[in-house]
């Protein structure tokens, strides 16, 4: 198995069992590194909490949790549906989906015909017809940059970016419960000033913030290093001896074998879907890659060739020329595989990941299909929530409604 360096601690695709054979053995886990590979003792694995608690049963007694009652959901910047379909598992019913892009919004409808798509800039947008009538409000914002110029920043100061809307709908909606999803990169962004506006403006409307953890969807029966940043927020009136529970983590990490082979995952092998294609060249050059590897693995000339004046640029770029493994997590996935910065070539085939490729390491089931060309396919599935990962976090706030009800 090779892992990255600069992964190391977020891939861990080990099981417990794994873990004891290689402590019995001996053994050492090889990675890559820029000047060639490395050694990482398996002990070493052990801070993180998410390995320490990987239990298959604790997993299975978590995914029986019923809502004792229907719990609704709006979503704002709903894209292809991977949070809400996610959150549909979990056994939440949805009152209203908003989302700009046609395609996506074609793609929600294509699927779920019944949901309540409202099409459009959420600018344009009047919630005020859903108030308390939703239980939790969610949405991944677009970050934007806020104008500091000395001042200290509430709800009345980030007029004109994306959470000032996600805020106005929360005053509008009125939600029992928030949900907000971003990337990490949004904790420092800015310095920290722009995730800490965010947190004051939720205390100035009304909201306690019960949860900020990036979540590292390897842990949550998902075959992909993604992260996301989760933020949970519940209604000051009805913060009373409740207390919100993460989900646990699976027993072991997919990878992407298990996406794309039958298995635990799917039931069968990936089904045949469109995708990109490699220039020759660039397939050629590419074929010279191993499985896990990256431009380095490439002969000097090729390197030279395919890189350019990249080549002679500091830094590792471990996205250029790489070909994911099938014995590893699959690296994040971005809006297209075939950008060259942040390649995603097939395990063992000299092509990017098929569309549908893609929606199998995001998770989302072979029925769920897409709308729009092959390139804005792609998009929608890079910028989803895996659904599995929306599903164990779903299921923890079924179980936290539920609380609050019988109180």
């Amino acid at each position: 198995m090779l892992i990255e360096s600069s992964l190391v601690a977020d891939i861990l695709s080990v099981s417990k069992k794994n873990l004891k054979d290689w402590e019995k053995n001996g053994s050492l886990i090889p990675y890559k590194t820029d000047n060639g590979k490395s050694l990482y003792h398996p002990d070493q694995l052990e801070k993180f909490p998410e390995f320490k608690s990987m239990n298959y049963e604790r997993w299975e007694e978590e995914s029986i949790v019923n809502p004792i009652k229907d719990f609704y959901i709006g979503e704002l910047f709903a894209g292809a549906g991977g949070l809400a379909l996610g959150l549909e598992h979990a056994g939440f019913k949805k009152i209203f989906l908003n989302e700009i892009d046609k395609h996506a919004c074609a793609t929600l409808r294509k699927n779920r015909p019944d949901w309540n798509v409202l099409e459009g800039d959420i600018k344009n947008i009047d919630f005020s017809d859903y108030k308390n009538r939703v239980d939790i409000l969610t949405g991944g914002f677009p970050c934007q940059s806020f104008s500091y110029a000395g001042k200290r920043l509430g709800f009345n100061d980030i007029r004109g970016t994306m959470f000032f809307e996600f805020a106005r709908t929360i005053q509008e909606t009125n939600p029992k419960v928030i949900l907000a999803e971003n990337v990490r990169g949004l904790l420092t962004h800015d310095d920290g000033k722009t995730i800490d506006t965010i947190l004051s403006v939720l205390d100035e409307i009304g909201y306690t913030v019960i949860e900020q953890k990036v979540y590292k969807a390897i842990f949550y029966k998902v075959p992909q290093k993604r992260e996301r940043l989760i933020i949970i927020a519940i209604r000051k009136d009805l913060v009373f001896n409740t207390q919100y529970k993460t989900p646990s983590p699976y027993s072991r990490v997919m990878t992407v074998k298990d996406a794309l082979k039958a298995g635990d995952l799917y039931e069968t092998n990936v089904p045949l879907a469109s995708g990109q294609s490699y220039p020759p060249r660039k397939a050629e050059i590419l074929s010279y890659v191993p499985e896990g590897g990256y431009w380095r693995d490439l002969p000097d000339e090729l390197q030279r060739e395919y890189m350019q004046k990249s080549y002679f640029l500091g830094g590792g770029k471990t996205g250029m020329a790489r070909r994911l493994a099938w014995n590893e997590p699959s690296l994040t996935l971005t809006c297209s595989p075939a950008q060259k910065q942040t390649e995603r070539c097939h395990p063992s085939e000299n092509r990017p990941l098929t569309t549908r490729e893609y929606a199998r390491i995001q998770t989302f089931p072979d029925n769920w299909q897409f709308e729009g060309p092959t390139s804005a396919v792609y998009k929608q599935i890079g910028n989803a929530v895996p659904i599995n990962l929306a599903a164990a976090i779903g299921r923890s706030l079924v179980r936290f409604l539920n609380s609050i009800e019988s109180k």
